[in-house]
């Protein structure tokens, strides 16, 4: 078996190898994603979406995550598990922000990510000066969108194009290992990562980052309404509902279960 990845590995990649991450939430996936051979698994607030069926990521909080984080860490991955850091767990003041940061390492984190940019270096500085590794996301901001008006495209304007750059700036100084770019222009996100020393990994925002991250139910075709720059790679919904109806329809006909799927209790005397 190969060591675990560490956040050393992640920075060395920059350059190098091409840095896939993907959500998971619980711990079978967690395994799965684990052998195909994933480099960071992040358990995202997303999961307050597509598991919980919230509308937004402002409704999950703490003990949500910490509940998810817990469950993809007892798959013992061998990839990098970076615990989301959920609205408000980080925002109100550093003392709470290292306090939430700790638990998710407690829960079995290898690191935390956090949204926005300069307005938190100093709580990424804390969080680093505390020995917790911290993933920069810059872009668009999902725990943000009621100041934008919706998930809107970033790095459209100059304006946008300058904060975006001074923002990932600000973090790398701060000292994040890395830092997510979502729904932002190819060119801005490209021009980023020449300009951090510190591996970016894009959603939604072009091929030139030095890695990629998408949701594990818009991969597998489970999410009803997938942002436009997520890949569906299997339809797995209708592969499954196919399953549960053929098993409805065994049931009801009486096919389900066969011989092979139960016993009876003179069968262990006959065996004596």
């Amino acid at each position: 078996m190969k060591n675990k990845i560490t956040v050393r590995d992640i920075l060395k990649m920059k350059g190098v190898e091409k840095i896939a991450m993907i959500t998971a939430y619980d711990y079978t996936m967690a395994k799965l994603v684990d052998a195909a051979g994933v480099d960071i698994i992040l358990v995202g607030d997303s999961a307050g979406m597509v598991v919980h069926g919230f509308e937004s990521t402002h409704p999950v909080t703490m003990e949500i995550m910490l509940f998810h984080v817990s469950s993809v860490a007892r798959a013992r991955p061998r990839a990098l598990v970076v615990g989301d850091m959920p609205f408000l767990s980080y925002e109100t003041s550093i003392e709470e922000a290292v306090k939430n940061a700790g638990l998710f390492i407690r829960a079995g984190a290898d690191a935390v990510k956090l949204e926005g940019g300069l307005e938190y270096v100093d709580v990424v500085k804390a969080l680093v000066r505390a020995g917790i590794p911290v993933m920069g996301h810059i872009g668009l901001n999902p725990q943000r969108a009621l100041l934008i008006g919706g998930y809107r495209k970033r790095g459209v304007s100059d304006v946008e194009r300058e904060k975006i750059i001074e923002d990932a700036k600000a973090l790398e100084k701060a000292g994040v290992f890395s830092i997510v770019i979502e729904y932002t222009a190819a060119d801005v996100a490209e021009e980023v990562t020449r300009e951090v020393s510190v591996p970016t990994i894009c959603i939604g925002s072009g091929p030139y980052c030095d890695g990629q991250v998408l949701v594990l139910h818009d991969v597998l075709g489970l999410t009803e309404n997938p942002p436009p720059f997520a890949k569906k790679y299997v339809d797995l919904s209708q592969i499954i509902k196919s399953s549960i109806e053929k098993y409805v329809e065994e049931v009801k006909k009486g096919v389900f279960p066969s011989r092979e799927h139960y016993f009876y209790s003179y069968e262990k005397k006959q065996k004596q």
